[in-house]
């Protein structure tokens, strides 16, 4: 146990130390007799003190602005308000995994109350460079898109961006079917403002593919408030850290989504009456957003490894929130509108998609020469596609010609049928090892596969299945 953990949450104390005087919204104005307490500490109103208060500003000596985080329950004005004396606080160790929890500790899952656990603050500094280790191995999902293209590193921050409805959350939950099964670690997924409907449907599959009892699942709704939403991931964040730093094991962070939190924060905002930056979001965006990433890195104790699903509005991705959380990924896997609209799922934009694994030194040499090599192919079929749009195919050269046809064999290939789409599409999953995806990339850009019919590549595995469809088509 260190330092900054307790066996339980701290005791309240016995006489309320202030009076709310003010309410508008989520927002409150306490009084106190004495003199205020900081930014960031837990305040108890209302009968057994049930609502929970944080405080976001100081207004002079004596008042303060809180948030109330969980406003189901009734406020009312000059209602006594007890002081903590502390920050709120996360329930962590042994007794959090295979459970699901909300930004308060509290189980969701029916299961009864939580045993074997300590209680820390999840408000904490990030860890000082001088005990962050750099990374440098390779993150298998086993989606042939991704680890090609975009590779992921271990004790790294990757994000998948993309619109509403291009498949963030099925490829998010897909990865978690890959790599929580095969990891060593401690799985955690946080759910910022997800809905009621996701995380049940998570937490079934989990439970039903025998991987809940090495996770923890920690879910801030979207029903709830901002204030709950915004701090969600900082009670997710602080459990991760108790596994990597006291129990020193790597953890391998799910956040889907990330910019629900940034959302949070501009609502949070709004309602402290800050004047908001621009395309109205929070003026504090970067601090806050970077108070958070900053806080997933790799020590001497363990690594956090952290995928990110991240909204990105009306398709921008030169939102604000798009751009700032794009500078703190190590890896980022872009999600096209148009692939997915022509039927090329999971719709990952090969040349948008980009990771700083992906460099001669790093990856092998036969990997980086691969990728470089889809890459360039499919680039070139792109830059042609509005002659072949305005004048047809037949107005190409030879080599031309010879380049769409792989380019299009490659996209095709680099689909993927998915375990969690499997009850929607008919079609079984696939997990692809990487040197499969090079071995067939590799032989699709020799020009060998040529022959072979567009259909036969399409959500097909291995390139030892497309041929076998070949085969049997023409059979």
């Amino acid at each position: 146990m260190t330092e900054t953990e307790t066996a339980a949450a701290p005791p309240a104390a016995e006489a309320p130390t202030g009076r709310i005087t003010a309410i508008r919204g989520a927002v409150v104005e306490v009084r106190f007799s004495g003199p205020a307490p900081a930014i960031n500490t837990r305040l108890l109103a209302g009968p057994r003190g049930a609502c929970v208060i944080e405080v976001a500003t100081l207004i002079d000596r004596h008042t303060v602005r809180g948030l109330v985080l969980n406003p189901a329950e009734r406020v009312a004005l000059g209602m006594a308000v007890t002081d903590t004396g502390g920050p709120l606080q996360a329930p962590v160790g042994e007794g959090v995994l295979g459970r699901m929890i909300d930004v308060f500790g509290h189980p969701l899952d029916g299961k009864g109350p939580l045993e074997n656990v300590q209680y820390a603050p999840i408000h904490r500094p990030p860890v000082p460079l001088t005990r962050r280790r750099p990374g440098g191995e390779i993150f298998q999902t086993g989606i042939k898109a991704i680890d090609l293209l975009s590779p992921i590193e271990r004790g790294g921050k990757a994000g998948l961006f993309g619109g509403a409805g291009v498949g963030k959350t099925v490829l998010i939950t897909e990865i978690i079917h890959n790599m929580v099964a095969e990891y060593e670690g401690v799985s955690l997924f946080c759910g910022i403002g997800e809905r009621c409907r996701e995380a049940e449907e998570l937490y079934r599959e989990m439970r039903a593919s025998g991987v809940l009892d090495g996770a923890v699942l920690v879910f801030g709704q979207m029903n709830e408030s901002p204030g709950a939403r915004f701090r969600v991931g900082h009670t997710a964040l602080t459990i991760a850290e108790h596994f990597r730093d006291a129990q020193h094991r790597d953890v391998l962070v799910l956040i889907d989504n990330i910019f629900r939190f940034v959302q949070a924060g501009a609502e949070v905002s709004g309602l402290l009456g800050n004047i908001p930056s621009r395309v109205g979001y929070q003026p504090t965006l970067g601090s806050e957003l970077g108070a958070l990433e900053e806080r997933i890195c790799n020590t001497d104790a363990g690594a956090i490894t952290s995928i990110q699903a991240v909204y990105v509005p009306a398709d921008d991705f030169t939102d604000p929130a798009a751009t700032h959380v794009f500078s703190h990924l190590s890896a980022s896997v872009a999600l096209s509108r148009k692939r997915a609209s022509e039927g090329l799922y999971p719709a990952i934009d090969p040349l948008k998609s980009a990771s700083k694994m992906l460099t001669p030194g790093t990856v092998s040499d036969r990997h980086y020469d691969v990728a470089r090599a889809v890459r360039r192919e499919l680039a070139e079929y792109e830059a042609l596609s509005d002659i072949i749009a305005m004048l047809g195919l037949e107005e190409l050269s030879e080599a031309d010609r010879a380049t769409v046809a792989r380019a299009r064999r490659l996209e095709r290939f680099l689909t993927q049928p998915f375990f969690t789409t499997e009850q929607f599409t008919g079609l079984p999953g696939r997990l692809v090892p990487l040197e499969d995806t090079l071995e067939g990339c590799a032989r699709i850009l020799s020009g060998a596969l040529s022959h072979l019919p567009e259909s036969a590549f399409y959500m097909a595995g291995t390139i030892a299945e497309v041929e076998a469809r070949a085969a049997e088509a023409a059979a």
